[in-house]
């Protein structure tokens, strides 16, 4: 139980921090508009990969910090959680998403002149189909969800924990949200995805399997090479 209540406070973290930074500071409006959009990138980014970093020290040594159910899953195919696990993993994360999602909603509908969900969002995961299609999207996630397992998966080995792991892992992720963010918003993490779709609907919510499948189908990948020993130091 320990555990499951880590990674619910953990996921409610990240989507506190990271959807209300979208939010809270109108970045997500001025994504793609000149001269705005490329410098709201940056701050998104980072308040996504520093919440995983605080929350790799804060909950690491009690659950393994995953708030994500793709990095759930991914370590019961790799070996390194068992499966029995995964029900509570994920069940914890989707429900801390929502809990952190809840909160930002609750402080922005006190917002003076009132707050308009489906206008501005809660910093839910879409893809523009007049700029990039389904296709890209998918293939954004996937791959750059691959390459968030391979630091995690590598940076956790035995043979090569460090103590910054955690900051490798949230570095990572911030640099992925660089490159993803004008195609998807950049979710590869369900959980991240299902509570603001779900709150705010529209777009969001019928392009929610996507952001569900893509980043499951990368992180399992790069399990499969780990499990394989194939770019495994162990």
């Amino acid at each position: 139980m320990q555990k499951y209540i880590a990674e619910l406070v953990g996921t409610a973290a990240l989507c506190f921090i990271g959807c209300g930074t979208v939010v809270t500071g109108g970045l997500g409006t001025t994504l793609g508009t000149a001269p705005f959009g490329a410098l709201a990138i940056l701050p998104i980014a980072l308040a996504f990969g520093l919440a995983v970093t605080a929350m790799a020290y804060a909950i690491g040594p009690v659950s393994g910090c995953h708030i994500n159910p793709a990095v759930s899953i991914a370590m019961v195919v790799a070996g390194r959680m068992p499966a029995s696990e995964l029900p509570g993993y994920i069940i914890a994360q989707v429900l801390g998403a929502f809990v952190g999602c809840g909160f930002l909603a609750l402080i922005l509908t006190g917002k003076v002149g009132g707050y308009d969900f489906a206008t501005a969002g809660l910093g839910q995961n879409v893809f523009d189909p007049a700029k990039f299609n389904m296709m890209s999207a998918f293939v954004a996630e996937a791959v750059g969800t691959f390459f968030f397992l391979v630091v995690i998966l590598g940076s956790t080995q035995s043979k090569s924990v460090t103590p910054v792991a955690g900051l490798a892992i949230g570095l990572t992720l911030a640099i992925v949200h660089l490159v993803l963010i004008p195609i998807t918003g950049t979710s590869v993490n369900p959980a991240r995805s299902i509570a603001p779709a779900v709150y705010v609907g529209g777009a969001a919510l019928s392009q929610l399997w996507l952001f569900i499948v893509a980043p499951i189908v990368g992180a399992v990948v790069a399990a499969i090479l780990f499990r394989a020993k194939i770019i495994a130091a162990e």
